[in-house]
């Protein structure tokens, strides 16, 4: 059965699964959920729109280079300069809105800087989404607008028989610093996240068909592995997206 191998690497991302109110934290690895995003986003496919066919694909992501977590303070205002008082008040949940005085937030916004992942997907008749990688209708994202990936997403479309030897047997995808931290290594150790029915983690990243006003997801029970991954020469790596190119 075909594998779908992404890469996923970029200078920021964030892979949220319960970021709420205040603070907006990451995962460590890409969700699910937020990959099943992007190629619906590739796809053409609306909010709100019922992504059952790609919840179904068999799921794993392998941790390359697992960057380091930055904290962005945001502070959050109504429009305190316009002259209409309803539009200097932030919301509520509930539809009400706050006083001036109390509508203005600090929030928190957690990323991961300089990290890089190779996530797969196995199921059947998913050429589809290999030709919608390569020609998204509309831009791809890791986890967030601000984080866009600084390589192409779609690394290979091949047999295999689980998402688990895809893993074990897809490319190093690290950077040049990672690299040189294991010269002279021949294998790294890469924690790997695998979709596992009787796994002893559960995570919260199962899209449900629901508004877009209103996301529901449910639970996905995973299991952690690392696998040996061999340390191939820098020539056999893809060269480092550089966007000044788009300007020659």
């Amino acid at each position: 059965m075909s594998v779908l191998l992404l890469r996923l690497a970029g200078p920021l991302q964030c892979w949220g699964i319960a970021s709420r109110h205040n603070t907006r934290s990451t995962r460590t690895a890409p969700t699910k959920s937020g990959v099943i995003g992007l190629l619906a986003s590739a796809l053409g496919r609306p909010r709100g729109a019922d992504l059952t066919d790609l919840t179904m694909l068999d799921f794993g992501v392998r941790v390359d280079q697992p960057g380091a977590l930055l904290v962005d303070y945001h502070v959050v205002t109504a429009a305190s300069r316009s002259a209409d008082p309803a539009l200097r008040r932030l919301p509520t949940a509930s539809g009400a809105t706050l006083q001036p005085k109390d509508s203005t937030k600090v929030t928190r916004r957690h990323y991961l800087t300089d990290a890089v992942f190779v996530a797969a997907l196995q199921g059947r008749d998913i050429a589809h989404l290999a030709e919608a990688l390569r020609h998204p209708r509309h831009p791809l994202y890791l986890g967030r607008r601000s984080c866009p990936p600084s390589r192409p997403v779609l690394m290979d479309l091949t047999p295999h028989p689980s998402v688990e030897v895809a893993l074990q047997q897809a490319a190093w995808q690290a950077g040049p610093a990672e690299r040189h931290r294991h010269r002279g290594h021949e294998h790294v150790l890469c924690e790997v996240v695998l979709d596992d029915h009787e796994g002893d983690d559960v995570l919260t990243d199962l899209p449900f068909p629901s508004l877009p006003s209103l996301r529901r997801f449910g639970p996905r029970t995973v299991t952690h592995k690392r696998v040996a991954v061999p340390v191939r020469p820098d020539r056999d790596i893809a060269p480092p997206h550089d966007p000044m190119d788009l300007l020659g």
